[in-house]
């Protein structure tokens, strides 16, 4: 299988070269502002587990909230500085604000979830309560 960068319909054409030159990252701009992060989820026999993406943050600027039943990870962008003596020429990664919830199950205990940032990671445990054993009771016969 080939892959073929240009294939014109008119050779030499306004309406090729239009196409051609069309910017591959057209209207990613926008996608990127309300893009929340990646996120991992896996399950141990104690416990859940979530592993968001989140490169090059401070752990300071996260906050983990639950409320309701409700995990809520808020990201707060802080103000870039500038430099005055340079311009940027291109943009393609930025540190934007970001919010995302997830619902948590009843057999999760709200009361023990951790959280840890490292390399570029956000990991998230979730224990799960411990399950209640149904008593049982041996009845005599008489």
């Amino acid at each position: 299988m080939s892959i073929i960068k240009r294939n014109p319909v008119f050779p030499g054409s306004l309406l090729d070269e239009w196409f051609f030159n069309f910017p591959t990252n057209w209207g990613r701009e926008e996608q990127m502002l309300t893009a929340s992060p990646a996120a991992n989820i896996t399950e141990t026999a104690d416990a859940f587990h979530i592993a968001l993406n989140v490169p090059g943050r401070k752990k300071e600027d996260f906050q983990l909230q639950v409320e309701q039943g409700l995990l809520t990870i808020r990201y707060e962008k802080k103000e870039e500085k500038t430099e005055k003596d340079s311009k940027t020429i291109r943009r393609e990664f930025t540190f934007n604000s970001f919010k995302r919830s997830f619902t948590l199950d009843e057999q999760i205990d709200a009361n023990g979830i951790q959280a840890r940032y490292e390399n570029g990671l956000l990991h998230i445990v979730l224990p799960k309560k411990e399950a209640v054993q149904p008593v049982t009771n041996r009845i005599v016969i008489q």
